[in-house]
């Protein structure tokens, strides 16, 4: 079987596109923040080396605090039997403000929403081509389901809340909104494993259409639509005389570039984001142990106004 899992610390500067503060006496905009949130969750629902962590913010007092954070990867079980699988966990925290009023006086009102998805997918590679050194191109057709729940936490106590009844302040103060998503990929993979060099060329696209369900407090029905269209570059290779545990450390070189489509598309202040990454990677197979290679890089980041940096970890089993 092979498989790697993943998991990255990111930093990243970009200016976010939803209004700071919203009128609470509106119920409508807060719908609208609540439809994006669930944009939001649409970032998270698929493996993306560009996106596994985003912390952005303008670093004013009136600014969207917004972090995203994901864990995933996945796995051809064999070359027998070349079912896929793959899953992603991410998280996100979104701080928006509402403004409301009692009529003698205006308040500024904090909230805290915390997203939480879950995404599994299954495929099946369709091999097209075998060149002379042993490369792979692979055709992988693969269905996706997400479910995912963001909880609102209201943080100015009952002054707010004594004065309104209705369902939207309902939601801001400990409202739910539940999610899920039916969707799939297309991906084109090349793998080359051999004593000189490890190549691997992915070209991705995915979509997947996110709506609410359940216990989702009325005041915030909604949907998103997640498509996107990646590419990822990988190269490994040993370093000359240098070796730890029985084996040759290797140098890895990734780059990647995610192009956002449909609801995504501008809705963090960029239309795409570009990843170039440089670490090393420790080869344990020749131990009795489960994790096989494990690699440690780090990635500088850049889009439309964007840029940032952060360092990942990926082990192989």
């Amino acid at each position: 079987m092979t498989a790697a899992f993943s998991s990255s610390l990111t930093l990243l500067f970009a200016s976010l596109t939803l209004s700071p503060l919203s009128f609470a006496a509106d119920g409508h905009r807060i719908k609208q923040r609540a439809d994006a949130v669930l944009t939001l969750m649409s970032y998270m629902v698929f493996p993306d080396v560009t996106a596994s962590d985003l912390n952005i913010g303008s670093g004013t007092g009136e600014t969207n605090e917004l972090t995203m954070t994901q864990f995933g990867g996945g796995a051809t079980m064999s070359d027998a039997f070349p079912v896929y699988l793959e899953g992603a966990l991410g998280y996100s925290r979104y701080d928006p403000q509402f403004v409301i009023s009692n009529g003698a006086e205006t308040r500024r009102i904090p909230t805290r929403w915390n997203s939480l998805t879950a995404t599994g997918g299954i495929g099946w590679d369709f091999h097209l081509y075998r060149d002379s050194r042993g490369g792979n191109l692979v055709l992988r057709p693969i269905a996706n389901v997400m479910l995912g729940t963001m909880a609102s936490d209201i943080r100015i106590g009952a002054w707010a809340i004594k004065r309104r009844t209705n369902a939207d302040y309902d939601f801001l103060n400990g409202g739910r909104l539940n999610a899920w998503g039916l969707g799939g990929s297309l991906m084109l993979d090349y793998e080359l494993i051999s004593k000189p060099q490890d190549i691997d060329i992915e070209l991705r696209y995915s979509s997947m259409n996110l709506q609410t369900f359940a216990n989702t407090s009325r005041a915030v029905d909604g949907h998103a639509e997640a498509q996107n269209l990646g590419i990822y570059l990988r190269r490994r290779a040993p370093i000359s005389d240098w070796t730890l545990l029985q084996s040759p450390v290797r140098y890895v070189l990734e780059g990647a570039h995610t192009e956002y489509l449909g609801d995504q598309r501008g809705r963090l202040g960029f239309d795409s984001l570009s990843s170039v990454g440089l670490g090393l990677e420790l080869d344990s197979s020749k131990y009795p142990v489960f994790i096989t290679r494990t690699r440690l890089v780090a990635r500088y980041m850049f889009g439309n106004n964007t840029s940032g940096y952060g360092v990942g970890l990926a082990m192989s089993f």
